[in-house]
């Protein structure tokens, strides 16, 4: 809960406070976030919150300032920036007084400890900061290890070091992981410098589970769904022909850069479009980048514990479904996806951004949104009907028909009941109804009869226009035509792009 305005006036006041930091300066961002990140480690567990003070001077006099909405978003901004890790838990707000406005970073101590800003642990001594020692980074990690709550975070009590590639922190993570500066200086042993990075417990003399996923010689040995389980189909089904089979496994270092590689030369296929009898355009079936995105997210976010199964990454001749276990977590829910952030798995949340493969927290659906829109693509559809797993679906661009173009270009999100055909689909910025349309048609024979119905009065009727008439997706629809072809009632003459339908009586 926000502070009050007489509880503002006594902090601005209480100029001994070593939870509070004040300043007149209203951009300098390097402050902003090294006063959050001592907060946020709490050296002395307070288990207190500590409050940035901007518009005030160190006596606590107010200048006259003022301050926008942008601006306060932009310092609310600084949680998801990449550059503290772990995010801490912080809100931000302001309050008028006669002599000007105040803006309040308000801090929570955080128990994934130690946090960092670009690298480097920053601690409250008194009523100012500094750089952590080695041994008050020690406290920390102590302080972290026991307070942490998340499955990455915790022990993995039957490994032992001699299960991790202690060669490949030093030489691949830690200098992305830890300043230079800071490098320098540092002179403790790799258990320690694992540790202080939660890779390591000190209380057990193992690894935790993510210290086991980003260094381990066999990561599947401890959990055996740690993989990405990567099949491409002929058709729009699993009872299709298989064309390729792939299993990315191994610790996330290698891991990750085979699964960038396969992607972007495997996955993306440009041809040439004419638009005009002098001048054609690539066209693409997915853009690498979002599909890149797509399956670094479900590594991220998936649920490692409780269950062996693999992320499932499935290419049909119309689609790519990336479906992982585990579905919305925490905060996290139907009404404020993809606007809000949570994380299942902190520590591994860290990792991929110091290995470069997150630029910025909470960003990665709307980076895929402005990537499938500049592709021409239909926006991506999140299945989210089923609470154990968490699944999205790309349409090949190369296969949207002519007409088929969505209108709204944003990412949808469905929860579905597949027994029943009923589908609730909503723009994720909305609130998502309980309200069902009543002219679901929910019978398979109905709706095969109403398709055919449909093509016969339109031979070059679209796919996504058949679905609007049911008011089913065009999954759905594409289902029913591959039921409708094997029994041979209607087969379609030409491609998908440019032919049309023919209905065999």
């Amino acid at each position: 809960m926000p502070l009050t305005k007489d509880e503002i006036r006594s902090l601005l006041s209480d100029i001994e406070n070593e939870r509070v930091e004040r300043t007149l300066s209203t951009d300098n961002t390097k402050k902003m976030s090294e006063a959050i990140c001592s907060f946020a480690n709490d050296i002395r567990n307070t288990k207190k919150p500590g409050y940035f003070l901007i518009g005030a001077d160190d006596n606590g006099n107010l200048d006259g300032q003022t301050f926008t909405d942008e601006q306060l978003r932009s310092y609310a901004g600084l949680r998801n920036s990449g550059t503290l890790l772990p995010p801490p838990a912080m809100m931000v707000y302001k309050e008028t007084f006669p002599d000007g406005e105040v803006a309040v970073i308000e801090v929570q101590p955080s128990e994934d400890t130690p946090v960092r800003y670009k690298g480097v642990i920053w601690i409250r001594i008194g009523a100012r900061k500094a750089e952590a020692n080695t041994e008050e980074e020690r406290i920390l990690t102590e302080k972290g290890q026991i307070h942490s709550s998340s499955f990455d975070g915790s022990p993995c009590r039957e490994a032992t070091i001699d299960n991790i590639d202690v060669e490949l922190f030093k030489n691949e993570y830690l200098p992305k992981a830890v300043s230079p500066a800071t490098l320098a200086k540092d002179k403790r042993t790799p258990i320690q410098q694992m540790a202080s990075l939660r890779l390591f417990d000190t209380r057990f003399n193992c690894p935790t589970y993510a210290g086991i996923l980003l260094l381990g010689h066999d990561p599947q040995y401890f959990i055996p769904g740690a993989y990405i389980q990567y099949v491409k189909f002929a058709g729009t089904n699993r009872a299709t022909k298989v064309l390729k089979e792939n299993r990315f496994k191994g610790n996330l270092i290698s891991m990750l850069k085979e699964l960038e590689y396969f992607i972007k030369y495997s996955i993306e296929n440009k041809r040439p479009e004419f638009v005009s009898v002098l001048r054609e355009e690539p066209r693409i079936n997915y853009p690498w980048e979002a599909i890149r995105e797509l399956a670094m997210n479900a590594v991220m976010h998936r649920a490692y514990n409780g269950n062996n199964s693999p992320i499932k990454f499935y290419e049909y001749s119309d689609r790519i479904e990336i479906d992982n276990p585990g579905n919305l977590y925490g905060k996290v829910n139907l009404e404020n996806f993809p606007n809000e952030t949570d994380y299942r798995n902190p520590n591994i949340a860290e990792i991929m951004m110091n290995l470069g493969y997150v630029n910025r927290f909470g960003s990665g659906v709307n980076t895929v949104s402005a990537l499938l829109e500049e592709n021409k693509s239909n926006p991506a559809e999140f299945l989210l009907g089923d609470y154990t797993t968490f699944k999205v679906v790309v349409q090949n661009a190369d296969v949207i028909e002519n007409g088929t173009d969505v209108i709204e270009k944003k990412p949808t999100v469905i929860v579905n009941t597949a027994e029943s055909g009923t589908n609730v689909t909503n723009d994720v910025t909305n609130d998502v109804t309980n309200d069902v349309t009543n002219n679901v048609i929910n019978d398979t024979d109905i709706r095969k009869e109403v398709v055919i119905e449909l093509m016969r009065k339109n031979k070059r009727v679209s796919v996504t226009q058949i679905a609007k008439e049911l008011n089913v997706t065009r999954r759905t629809i594409f289902r029913i035509i591959d039921v409708l072809k094997s029994e041979n009632r209607i087969k379609r003459v030409g491609d998908l792009k440019s032919g049309t339908w023919e209905v065999i009586e």
